[in-house]
């Protein structure tokens, strides 16, 4: 079926000039290229594993215990008795929580298996931001309490002892340097900056983590208070250093190097699909063994001159088949214009896949899919590779902005309804677009059914609040935020 949210007449391949068209199966008329891939059922999905949880978390907590262990062991507890001590041993386990959580934080978004297949990789991005933002207040409140702890011990102001500090203890400077830089990577993580950040400032400034990792190991080994009276501690935490150093360079550099050369990926084709988007029609071998669903995203680095260096996240537009994928992209960028020069033969790594925006987070035989923009590129690709009951709606500013029209009308069939809502929104005229009532006529039994929503940060948001409004529970309610 196709139809129009705004009320205007749609054209239809057909030339039949209805807002909502039924099609017979004989009628419609799929690119040979367009194949409908059966998701596996409902019973069939994959339960996450328990013990990889359980395990996790008791890694997790053990290592905090010891950590705790080793500072108290130090005199920590036992040897307080002036607010000058107080504040220097509140200072010391501030210092080794956040050295601790940090190591945590690079592993978390490391791509380790099992933590992919624990959480996905939505799931462990939310931990990454909130394991962040205690990491950055635990380094704040370790700067603070050991600073005021040290001047009260030698009686001078806060100024004095900072500037003793830098002078006098070895690896201050290397220290101030790594906090500076993880401060700065905290700062360019919050939403409202990362917003108006370009990708590959971001990604640049993010890369500087790991030299303020480095920078505070060269502080807290060689001359924390702990670790210089304390062998034990020194050889227990350079452990977890060399530990997440390996993990890193394995599963971020050698997995995805050793899976680009098995996988042998290249560019075979480059289609413009309207104006600043180009789809990337990517071949290679076994690319079935990838375990890839509709709706997940890569991690794509494409091996041309200015462009090696970076990875970027695009979501598969298509559902995947045993030799190629396709992702489709808008140019909003230095990096996203250049892919429409690419030339057909060119190499290209991928990391992933990625993400749970999948078949298989779905709850009811019934769903929704809701596409605003570039957003329709992991709606078309699911569209492709659901089966029942489903109803996309797609919004768009107006006709020239949408892309995949005749893919998607070439989906249509029975059960299978499209719908086009195109307006300007800032116009009075179109203000009801997508509103609760809108919603409620394009889909009246809208809270019976799970909604895959993908589109710009702003329509998610006011989307998202709209559609629990109407009595769509949480657990139905499935997203993917086209930001970084």
């Amino acid at each position: 079926m196709a139809g129009d949210g705004t009320g205007r007449t749609l054209p239809h391949p057909k030339d039949r000039p209805v807002e909502q068209l039924v099609l017979e199966p004989e009628q419609l008329e799929r690119p040979a290229e367009l194949r409908l891939v059966p998701s596996p059922p409902l019973s069939a999905r994959r339960p996450r594993s328990r013990w990889v949880a359980r395990l996790v978390q008791i890694v997790f907590f053990t290592n905090i215990l010891i950590i705790a262990g080793l500072w108290a062991s130090g005199g920590n507890v036992t040897d307080v008795h002036t607010d000058a001590a107080l504040l220097t041993s509140v200072g010391r386990i501030t210092g080794l929580l956040a050295a601790y959580f940090l190591l945590v934080q690079v592993l978390l978004l490391a791509r380790l298996p099992f933590l992919k297949a624990l959480a996905g990789f939505d799931r462990l991005a939310v931990w990454h931001r909130w394991n962040g933002r205690c990491t950055v207040l635990l380094i704040l409140a370790h700067v603070g309490f050991i600073v005021t702890g040290y001047a009260l011990t030698d009686q001078i102001s806060v100024g004095s002892e900072i500037v003793s500090l830098l002078t006098n203890y070895s690896g201050m400077v290397q220290a101030v340097i790594g906090t500076v830089m993880l401060l700065l990577v905290g700062v360019t993580s919050a939403v409202i900056v990362r917003r108006r950040l370009p990708y590959e400032t971001w990604y640049a400034v993010h890369l500087m983590a790991y030299l303020g990792i480095f920078l505070a190991w060269f502080h807290q080994i060689p001359t924390g208070q702990q670790f210089v009276v304390t062998p034990v501690a020194a050889a227990y935490w350079t452990a977890l250093y060399l530990a997440t150093l390996q993990l890193v360079v394995l599963f971020r550099v050698g997995q995805p190097l050793l899976r680009g050369l098995w996988h042998g990926m290249r560019v075979a084709e480059v289609i413009p699909e309207g104006p600043g988007v180009v789809s990337l029609r990517i071949t290679g071998r076994h690319l079935d063994w990838m375990d890839v669903r509709a709706g997940q995203f890569f991690l794509w680095r494409f091996l041309a001159p200015g462009m090696w260096r970076e990875s970027h996240p695009f979501s598969l537009s298509a559902a995947p088949q045993a030799d190629s994928l396709r992702i489709t992209v808008k140019a909003l960028g230095d990096f996203t214009t250049r892919l429409a020069e690419i030339k057909p033969g060119m190499r290209v790594m991928a990391d992933g896949p990625f993400g749970s925006f999948t078949e298989e987070a779905r709850r009811h035989e019934r769903a929704v899919l809701i596409a605003a923009g570039i957003g329709i590129t992991p709606i078309r690709a699911l569209a492709e590779e659901m089966d029942g009951n489903l109803t996309v709606i797609y919004r768009a500013m107006n006709d020239g902005d949408l892309i995949f029209r005749q893919e998607l009308d070439s989906l249509a069939r029975p059960g299978v309804t499209i719908h086009y809502v195109v307006g300007d929104h800032r116009l009075p005229e179109n203000r009801h677009l997508l509103s609760a009532a809108h919603l409620c006529d394009l889909v009246p039994d809208i809270a019976d059914r799970d909604v895959y929503l993908c589109g710009p940060g702003g329509m998610m948001r006011s989307l998202q609040r709209t559609l629990r409004r109407l009595g769509v529970a949480r657990s139905s309610l499935h997203t993917d935020e086209f930001s970084f």
